[in-house]
């Protein structure tokens, strides 16, 4: 199978003379913490984990590197990745709160465990060459003027070096929407001077032309008629808010990333990537790769009954559509109950659009909008036998009475599939491929949305009600929860083995008490090296159908308390197993990465005692020793 896809057509395109630049201002990495975040389809889910292997594997494969292992791309780029939006970003436009203007309040401790992880492995794993700051501001300090997390924690601690971009208009918005900064001179310095680089539109498809040194979108928008940093840079030196020296090394990180890229190389034909041609858009086996990607992101919620796979025989079936129009109006003219009646197979497409969720538009509840659900309910009473439900959309649903509903048989989420997405649809329906599909994300139900989209504290909060967030904090009730995902296919789990060492015990037959702590920082990068250690599993089909299988393994303290997560993400592995057959997989975790968590100081520690490991119903208790 082709990989980094996305950043060879680039790639061609350029060679081709079709774009002037190869910078992509992608991925989005921000975590996906409330579900009515209009920008959440956007990015991986809510797990800080998935959040930073998707991150880093995006941009290695848009940069041209291997996938895994130390970093063989050297001083080349194939095309330049920018992770996005840095950082505790996840609101638009909610309730009167816009995206210019939102304070999120975060604790040390959940910028260190869930905000930040994503961004430091793009980083540290990915080796991404641009990093995107955010509009909000962060503890009342505005992300695209922060100096502590720019210049401290993203250059100096994480050792990055590529170049750093606003958000567009961010510069702008210091001063007119947050009133930051008092002139438009002194937005221009807090932005210099805090380490950002920025970049002058047009963008199309994501792939940016670099030509100045703002991200501005004065030429198209009503908005902010005026180019910061192009009107108000030369002033700001006037001034003397801003020296030529803090402009030079600006300057130097971006065209450090553009000589990386070849920009100044002349003819392409001649250069490191001169081969990818034009042949390499829309390649064969590229298309194969959208077809792979929609077939393994479908995931199957339901299935009373082994309602599916349907037979390709004597089956007719009606599309019914999702709504970009209010659903009455398809009411008063397809009558779709009257011909519930008379099929044999219903398939009703339901969901959401871009009207529902997108950039600048939150959702204001979980519901299914319009008349779906009176619809759907409709339509399941009418027919002959269970309908099958297939919803769209890149968030959360409240799809509680569709659960519970048992002329509702089976419940597809196809998310925004892509350009093979009916194709796979299609294939997973009547059999041509066993769904192994897991939600990224927790589906919570409407109450849900009692709690406050601006309330970014990730652990509950009983003074306020808040009841935590994501499947690592959330307690209450769930519809479908993070990880969660059906096959025609059962899988049986066990704990083959847990490799034991001097700070690990396997603790089968005993528990331990949690007598204390030890700094992470303490103990020192090679000896958590050498503190790693290996836990076998193993996975059987015991099902009639081959399968691709995702297997995670989560690890939880056998003690609650202290801020600590119900349960997270340790590792996650796909197997591909036919009927009957098992395999065993291995897990390599670290001690301090991975069974640490951080305090409320915002520092991580790896508590001695007993911890629990799981993968699917089964449990392994292990005892750590610090």
């Amino acid at each position: 199978m082709e990989l980094g896809a996305a950043g060879k057509e680039a790639r061609a395109l350029y060679n081709a003379g079709q774009v002037t630049g190869l910078g992509f201002w992608a991925p989005n990495v921000n975590i996906f913490r409330d579900p009515r975040w209009g920008r959440g389809q956007e990015t991986p889910g809510e797990d800080p984990l998935v959040e930073g292997k998707y991150g880093a594997s995006f941009v290695r494969g848009v940069q041209g590197d291997s996938f895994e292992g130390e970093s063989t791309l050297g001083d080349h780029l194939q095309a330049s990745a920018c992770c996005k939006h840095y950082t505790a970003h996840d609101l638009d436009n909610w309730n009167g709160v816009n995206r210019f203007r939102f304070n999120a309040i975060v604790t040390l401790q959940d910028m260190a465990d869930t905000y930040q992880p994503p961004f430091r492995s793009c980083v540290q794993e990915g080796n991404a060459s641009g990093i995107m700051c955010s509009y909000n501001e962060i503890n009342g300090i505005p992300s695209c003027a922060h100096h502590d997390l720019l210049t401290k924690t993203l250059r100096q601690e994480w050792g990055f070096y590529g170049y750093i971009t606003s958000d567009c208009d961010a510069v702008n918005v210091l001063h007119v929407e947050q009133k930051y900064a008092k002139t438009p001179e002194d937005a221009v310095a807090d932005a210099l001077k805090s380490g950002i680089v920025t970049l002058l539109l047009p963008c199309h498809a994501r792939i940016c032309i670099w030509m100045d040194v703002e991200c501005s979108t004065s030429a198209r928008s009503k908005d902010f008629p005026v180019s910061y940093l192009r009107n108000y840079t030369k002033s700001a030196v006037e001034k003397r808010k801003v020296t030529v020296s803090e402009i030079d090394r600006a300057l130097h990180n971006l065209f450090s990333t553009r000589m990386r890229l070849g920009l100044f190389n002349g003819d392409p034909s001649k250069q490191l990537y001169s081969d990818i041609g034009p042949d390499q858009v829309c390649y064969q086996e590229h298309q194969a790769l959208a077809l792979e990607a929609a077939l393994d992101g479908i995931v199957l919620l339901k299935n009373a009954d082994r309602l599916l796979p349907l037979s390709k025989s004597g089956i007719s079936t009606n599309l019914l559509g999702n709504y970009f129009d209010p659903a009455r109006k398809n009411l008063q003219r397809r009558k779709p109950v009257e011909m519930a009646q008379t099929e044999d197979q219903v398939i009703l497409v339901m969901g959401l659009d871009q009207s529902q969720e997108k950039e600048r538009l939150d959702r204001m509840d979980l519901v299914l909008p319009g008349k779906q659900p009176t619809l759907i309910t409709a339509v399941a009473q009418a027919a002959k036998r269970p309908i099958v439900l297939v919803l769209l959309g890149g968030s959360p649903m409240d799809v509680t009475f569709a659960k519970k509903n048992r002329k509702i048989g089976s419940i597809l989420w196809v998310g925004y599939p892509g350009q093979a997405g009916a194709t796979a649809l299609a294939q997973i329906i009547f059999g041509e491929h066993n769904p192994g599909g897991r939600l990224p994300m927790t589906w919570y139900p409407q109450d849900f949305t009692k709690v406050s989209m601006t309330d970014m504290r990730m652990r509950p909060q009983p003074s306020t009600g808040n009841p935590g967030r994501t499947y690592r904090f959330y307690e209450g009730e769930k519809v479908f929860e993070f990880g969660y995902g059906l096959s025609y296919s059962d899988y049986s789990y066990a704990f083959a083995s847990v490799a034991q060492n001097q700070n690990v015990k396997d603790s089968s037959n005993q528990q331990s008490e949690t007598p204390g702590c030890k700094l992470v920082s303490d103990i020192g990068e090679e000896q958590c090296e050498n503190i790693k250690f290996k836990v076998t599993v193993r996975v059987k089909n015991e099902g009639q159908m081959a399968g691709k299988h995702p297997v995670l393994l989560f690890a939880r303290h056998a003690k609650p308390g202290k801020g600590r997560s119900i349960k997270k993400l340790v590792g996650f592995q796909t197997v591909k197993l036919g009927a009957g057959e098992k395999t065993e997989i291995d897990y390599e975790l670290s001690s301090c990465e991975h069974l640490s968590s951080a305090n409320e100081d915002g520092v991580m520690v790896m508590e001695e005692g007993s911890q629990i490991l799981l993968v699917g119903d089964k449990e392994h208790p292990i005892t750590i020793i610090a």
